[in-house]
């Protein structure tokens, strides 16, 4: 038998190559993988979460002068270093995304800079990971548990993503596919909503504190890696403020505005209770005003002063203790006793909310 062999270039790729287009998979119903390869047979050599830049000759008429260039972070991962892929959702406001969609074939070629950024598992080893991904922002973490299923060696990864409905759940299959054979990798997904006449055995609703630790118990002990929406991630840092987490070995990448150094990483504006900062809040029905820590909530506070919030659970969950918020701020970390609604119409939910200064409520 007659052996072909093909002459691979043995350098890396570099961006004065373009790609060239070689496959398009659709994902989910708005959700599409982009596949390239080196013409040359340049190997791609970069880091698992990275990202590339890709330089789209976006049709006039949408509004645009010349080539427009979007940020996508790797789905491939450089354990499989012949070709790189991009999985892009389109938003409604999309037009990269969309042009994509709409004109990119195989066999085209696309100019393309990078790889580039420093939201990589290489970058923070660790014994036990904790991935947190909601929609697209699932790619760098499905880059970065492929290289861990090629590497051949047994990680601890729980992989928690959140998706409006079981079918938006991006990679789901070639994930459950990497945990039937692998003991290590831990899915834990919740949905907004299950699919109609579909039964549905995850977890359902808002990722909650409750339901992280449910997910993975030992989540103190895991190296953190979110990506999402910018309210998804904020709501993840407060979780695990919240719950104690040492915030040194959390990391998260913004799919809106990913960063190529450290020195380009946004300042964390976090919300911190203070034991050592002084707060008031006044009870006007009962016409009583007191002061205490930043780290009290509002609960304790009125138990303290002899006045009577009804609760239940305690930690964010069953509603009971909603009040209402005359004014002031507070910092509140529930577990999805309160709707969005309720919160944007000046209610409280007296257990989980601490006064950041002087507030005042309806008790």
């Amino acid at each position: 038998m007659t052996r072909t062999r093909t002459n691979w270039a043995v350098e890396p790729w570099d961006d004065s190559e373009m790609l060239e287009c070689t496959q398009i998979v659709p994902e989910t119903a708005d959700t599409w993988t982009f596949t390239f390869r080196s013409p040359s047979g340049a190997w791609f050599d970069y880091q698992p979460g990275q990202f590339i830049t890709l330089d789209l000759p976006v049709d006039p008429s949408k509004g645009q002068a010349g080539n427009v260039q979007r940020t996508y972070t790797l789905s491939s991962s450089p354990s499989r270093p012949l070709s790189i892929s991009v999985t892009a959702k389109a938003q409604a406001t999309s037009i990269a995304t969309r042009w994509m969609m709409d004109n990119l074939k195989p066999g085209m070629k696309i100019r393309a800079y990078g790889p580039s950024g420093i939201f990589s598992s290489h970058r923070h080893p660790a014994r036990k990971y904790l991935f947190i991904s909601a929609g697209s922002g699932i790619t760098p973490m499905m880059s970065m548990t492929t290289w861990a299923w090629d590497s051949g060696e047994d990680h601890d990864i729980v992989f928690v993503h959140a998706a409006r409905r079981p079918s938006d759940i991006i990679f789901r299959q070639r994930l459950e596919q990497f945990a039937h054979r692998s003991p290590g990798l831990q899915l834990r997904f919740t949905v907004e909503e299950p699919e109609p006449f579909k039964t549905w055995h995850g977890y359902q609703g808002r990722l909650s504190q409750i339901m992280l630790g449910l997910m993975a118990s030992d989540y103190l002990e895991r190296e953190v890696f979110c990506c999402g929406p910018e309210p998804f991630m904020q709501a993840v840092r407060d979780m695990l403020i919240a719950l104690g987490y040492d915030m040194d070995h959390y990391h998260q990448e913004s799919f809106g505005a990913p960063v190529e150094s450290e020195a380009e990483s946004p300042e964390m504006d976090d919300v911190i209770p203070d034991e050592e900062s002084r707060a008031q809040i006044s009870f006007t029905t009962s016409g009583v005003t007191t002061g205490c820590a930043e780290t009290d909530t509002v609960l304790a506070v009125a138990k303290r002063a002899g006045l009577n919030i009804p609760s239940g659970c305690t930690f964010g969950l069953c509603g009971t203790c909603k009040i209402k918020k005359v004014s002031g701020e507070v910092h509140m970390v529930h577990n999805g006793g309160i709707s969005d609604e309720d919160i944007e119409d000046g209610w409280i939910l007296a257990c989980c909310s601490n006064p950041m200064g002087k507030i005042a409520v309806e008790v």
